[in-house]
C-alpha cells in the first residue's frame, strides 16, 4: 500500500467520488468496473482515475477492470471508513437546521452527534435526533469530537473558531463568507454557497460543457 503522505491532493479529493460509485456498484450486486465506466460515472478522465488508481498499486487487470468489492474494500480502508467521525454542528439556522435533518443519511460513519446555537429558545429542541445546546456549553458538551461545521454570523466567526480550537477541534468545514485564522495544525475548509453560485454561472457563460476536455 502506498504511503498516503504521498499522494496528490488532487487524488485525495476524487476519492469519495470513486468510493460513493464504487459502493453503488456492489449493492447493485456487480462484481467489476472498468475505468470506462468509472469515467462516465464520476466525469473524471480515464487515464486520471488509473494514474490516481496507481499510486495504490496495481489494482485493476487489463481486460477485465477492477474487483468492486476488493476496491470497496481497499477505498474503506483508505477514507478510514471504518472509523465513526463524530462531529459538532455550531450554528442552527436554516443551513444548520438543513444539515441536522439531513446528517449524512448516506454515510453511517460520519453524524453530526451534538449542536450549539445561541438562540434559548431552540435549546433543549431536538433536530433530527441531535439536542441543540446553548453555545456557552461547547467546551462542557463538545466531548472528544474534533471536527466542526460552522454555519454562524461572520461576526462571530473568529471568536467561535477560537473557541473550537481551545476545545480540541482539529478541522472545520467553515460555511461562513469569513476567511477564519487557525493554527498550522488545524484543518479549515471553506465553502462559500455565493462564491461557488457565481463561479457556476461564470463557467456556464463563458466555458460551455462542449467545449471541455
Amino acid at each position: 500500500m502506498a504511503n498516503q503522505h504521498k499522494i496528490p491532493q488532487a487524488t485525495a479529493k476524487r476519492l469519495p467520488l470513486y468510493y460513493r460509485f464504487l459502493n453503488n456498484l456492489h449493492l447493485q450486486g456487480k462484481p467489476r468496473v472498468s475505468s470506462k465506466e468509472l469515467s462516465e460515472a464520476v466525469k473524471v478522465d480515464s487515464a486520471t482515475i488509473r494514474r490516481d488508481f496507481s499510486y495504490f498499486g496495481a489494482l485493476g487487470k487489463k481486460g477485465y477492470g477492477y474487483n468492486v468489492e476488493y476496491l470497496l474494500g481497499f477505498f474503506r480502508k483508505t477514507l478510514d471508513q471504518d472509523e465513526n467521525t463524530p462531529v459538532a454542528l455550531i450554528g442552527v439556522g436554516n443551513l444548520g437546521t438543513a444539515f441536522l435533518n439531513y446528517n449524512f443519511t448516506k454515510n453511517n460513519n460520519t453524524k453530526i452527534e451534538c449542536a450549539f446555537d445561541a438562540d434559548k429558545r431552540k435549546v433543549g429542541s431536538k433536530i433530527g435526533d441531535v439536542e441543540v445546546n446553548h453555545i456557552d456549553e461547547i467546551e462542557e458538551k463538545i466531548g472528544d469530537v474534533n471536527v466542526a461545521i460552522l454555519t454562524v454570523p461572520v461576526s462571530v466567526a473568529q471568536p467561535m473558531t477560537d473557541r473550537l480550537v481551545s476545545a480540541g477541534v482539529t478541522g472545520i468545514l467553515n460555511f461562513t463568507p469569513a476567511r477564519i485564522t487557525v493554527p498550522d495544525e488545524v484543518r479549515v475548509h471553506h465553502i462559500d454557497l455565493a462564491v461557488e453560485l457565481q463561479s457556476l454561472v461564470y463557467f456556464m457563460k463563458h466555458y460551455p460543457t462542449d467545449m471541455e476536455e
